[in-house]
């Protein structure tokens, strides 16, 4: 599920560095890659959130699953960036709606 995603002006390769060094500075395990697309992968506990750009040219914040975790990354983006929460998480391409 997609719950936000980050306003930059920059393109997102462009803008994957400075992320990934925010995100770094927040979080213990940061995983990252930039070929073809930009991501991040934040784990807290036995969570993962996602941070990339598959299926926008922003960034954007996705979980397979709602809770704490998505909303303790989003604050901590926010902290830096203008973040669009959505009021209602969207679904990704693969994945049903039930």
């Amino acid at each position: 599920m997609i719950f936000a995603e980050i306003e930059h002006p920059e393109e997102y390769w462009e803008f994957h560095e400075e992320l990934k060094q925010h995100l770094s500075q927040h979080f213990e395990n940061v995983e990252h890659g930039l070929q073809a697309d930009s991501w991040f992968w934040v784990f807290i506990e036995k969570n993962k959130v996602a941070i990339d750009t598959f299926s926008s040219m922003k960034h954007q914040v996705k979980s397979a699953d709602p809770g704490s975790h998505v909303q303790h990354v989003i604050s901590v983006l926010q902290e830096k960036y203008k973040v669009n929460v959505y009021s209602t998480p969207e679904l990704e391409g693969h994945e049903d709606s039930l």
